[in-house]
């Protein structure tokens, strides 16, 4: 069966951010790739770039990975108010729903409260401190 993993690009704080993400989520980052760490001479780096994070991985549950990178400012900023995707949680019970929720949405601005949805699942969507857009949902 195929896994979709969620890639995210940050503007300088991606280890920040994964480091609060861990917190809530818990676990080890499986993979953290730094600039420095793949700098050759065809493939030089800023030495204001050089700590910054090319690739940090998360394993959230069995199969699943949260992944992200610091997008280099020679390619221009990440609109961190960009609307057009979330990262949708399904958890296994309204505990945990409401664990990660209260988690991951401290510091963020909340869109929609936990609650019974129309659709027939219990959720609630916010905007990280990140800027990240998350729902989180249990199918009751």
């Amino acid at each position: 069966m195929a896994t979709i993993n969620p890639w995210i690009n940050f503007n300088g704080n991606a280890e920040e951010a994964f480091t609060f993400y861990k917190s809530v989520f818990g676990g080890e980052f499986a993979k953290v790739i730094r600039f420095k760490d793949i700098a050759s001479t065809e493939f030089p780096v800023a030495k204001n770039e050089e700590n910054k994070i090319m690739l940090i991985t998360l394993p959230i549950g069995k199969n699943n990975m949260l992944m992200a990178n610091d997008v280099p400012e020679i390619m221009g900023k990440v609109n961190e108010n960009e609307n057009r995707s979330k990262i949708i949680i399904n958890t296994e019970s309204k505990e945990e729903a409401d664990k990660l929720f209260s988690g991951l949405s401290a510091g963020g601005k909340v869109e929609g409260p936990m609650g019974d949805s129309p659709w027939g699942t219990y959720a609630g969507m916010f905007r990280d401190k990140y800027g990240i857009e998350w729902i989180i949902e249990f199918s009751i």
